[in-house]
């Protein structure tokens, strides 16, 4: 396991996007049933299905977004707590997915990403064709995730699709860079990002289809929409700079 602590690549101005979106996931993550700061839904058993229903109704449930329909909460959750009273309409999921995480581990080690990475892609890209990617690569984990798992009705939460594309992003137009990274248990290294990302989505990868209730599909699809979105802008021109910037 590694965890990227900081890049050591000085900014050349101040993150404010990234700083606003690390703020939103903390916030929103406060005020939803995940966590025990919001007493107000109640404890045990209540509490429990409050975030059950949380979850399908912000929740990104793949046969919502490949059909267009909303779907029945499923037979388990109905039983226990009762039916759901929301009005969801499937595609805006997509985007509110992506603040909302199902606990402080979930929620810390997302923005724990987002800050040492995605600091380094705004300095490069600006700040608002930063948002506009970030939001870009959420959709295209989401929705990834999605076709993979087409008849799937079990919600998908988190910002980890959209850090993911940020990830792919960054490690494209800054190859030369590095970061100090732990490395468990108690080392900590300073490593060439293609080493650190590379080695986070070949995992990835290799953990694709495994039982488990990580979105692994959701993290190669926001990876892979970041690299080429990278690709892109620098044959644009104007990641040709950052590129270069990033050597000086």
């Amino acid at each position: 396991m590694a965890l990227p602590l900081y890049d050591s690549q000085p900014a050349r101005r101040v993150p404010w996007v990234t700083y606003l979106l690390v703020a939103a996931n903390v916030v929103v993550f406060l005020i939803t049933p995940m966590s025990n700061f919001a007493t107000w839904y109640g404890e045990g058993a209540v509490r429990e299905c409050s975030a059950a229903h949380f979850s399908y109704e912000y929740g990104a449930v793949p046969k919502e977004l490949t059909t267009g329909e909303r779907q029945p909460l499923p037979t388990e959750v109905r039983h226990e707590c009762g039916p759901s009273d929301h009005g969801k309409i499937p595609w805006t999921s997509a985007f509110t997915s992506m603040f909302v995480h199902s606990d402080a581990l979930h929620l810390l080690g997302n923005v724990v990403a987002l800050f040492v990475i995605g600091m380094g892609l705004e300095d490069r890209l600006g700040r608002w064709r930063y948002l506009a990617a970030y939001l870009l690569f959420g959709l295209a984990a989401v929705y990834g995730f999605a076709y993979t798992s087409p008849d799937s009705t079990v919600p998908l939460i988190g910002a980890s699709g959209a850090i993911a594309g940020v990830m792919g992003a960054y490690v494209i137009l800054n190859p030369g860079g590095r970061v100090v990274t732990w490395v468990v248990p108690f080392i900590v290294l300073r490593l060439p990002v293609w080493v650190v990302l590379g080695y986070w989505f070949v995992m990835q990868w290799l953990s694709l289809g495994q039982e488990s209730n990580v979105a692994y599909a959701a993290h190669i699809s926001g990876f892979v929409a970041g690299a080429v979105f990278a690709v892109i802008a620098r044959r644009a021109g104007p990641g040709r700079r950052f590129a270069a910037l990033s050597r000086g």
